[in-house]
């Protein structure tokens, strides 16, 4: 493979290699492009159509295995599962991001499992992974610059960081929860119109201090910008919460 392909590719704008890979299966298996039972393409062909390495088509189908959206057969492949199902049984299923209460819960989750992720991230880091954080960064940047959505690059700041903490787990669980994530919430008011949640106006800066204490490797510091910026966010939603029912 292509190194410059792979390179470019790695610091994709808004998403991550592997989430790029995830989405567009996903994608292909609701519009129904791969029914339940159906094969999905081998490992090699999944390389060869995006110029990527084995290791992250393998975290591609990892995602998409952890939402219950397809399964390994030993010795056959990997095939679709109903979506519908998969969706009925998933962990976190339940969950309606138009609730604030919803949302809060989430960030409670975060806060908790995320800033332990920061910490670990700033002490296991490898270059590689130090770049996808600083081009998702960057990213979210030119997003909030121009006045668009930072969803998809907010959800690849943190993915980036979940992966550099060389746990599986953080990018599998930060994965289930991907639907909250910079959730699109508006609280109804009994007067007057609905009353919608402003982006973080420091967002940018929080996810600077926070890219800048992995690179310098410092754990504490890390552990400590992450926990401000989630924390920062909750106390908005909790505030939020608190006028629409008042």
């Amino acid at each position: 493979m292509n190194a410059s392909v792979e390179s470019s590719l790695e610091g994709s704008p808004a998403r991550t290699r592997a989430v790029m890979i995830a989405d567009s299966l996903r994608s292909e298996i609701n519009a129904g492009r791969f029914r339940p039972g159906d094969r999905l393409p081998s490992e090699s062909e999944l390389t060869r159509t995006h110029s990527v390495s084995r290791t992250v088509v393998r975290e591609a189908i990892s995602l998409l295995r952890s939402e219950g959206l397809v399964e390994a057969r030993k010795g056959s492949g990997v095939f679709a599962l109903d979506p519908a199902k998969a969706r009925l049984t998933q962990p976190f299923a339940d969950l309606d991001m138009d609730r604030l209460s919803a949302v809060i819960e989430l960030f409670e989750l975060r806060s908790a499992f995320e800033t332990r992720a920061a910490s670990l991230a700033a002490a296991r880091r490898s270059p590689q992974q130090i770049d996808a954080i600083l081009k998702a960064n960057e990213a979210m940047a030119a997003a909030f610059a121009a006045g668009e959505s930072t969803r998809e690059a907010d959800f690849a700041f943190h993915y980036a960081i979940a992966q550099a903490t060389q746990n599986k787990r953080f990018p599998e669980l930060l994965a289930l929860i991907r639907s909250g994530i910079v959730p699109r919430v508006e609280l109804e008011r009994r007067n007057g119109p609905p009353r919608k949640y402003r982006p973080n106006p420091d967002i940018v800066a929080e996810h600077t201090r926070i890219a800048d204490a992995i690179i310098d490797g410092n754990p504490e510091q890390a552990e400590a910008a992450m926990k401000a910026h989630l924390e920062g966010s909750l106390a908005r939603y909790r505030d939020l919460l608190r006028k629409g029912v008042a």
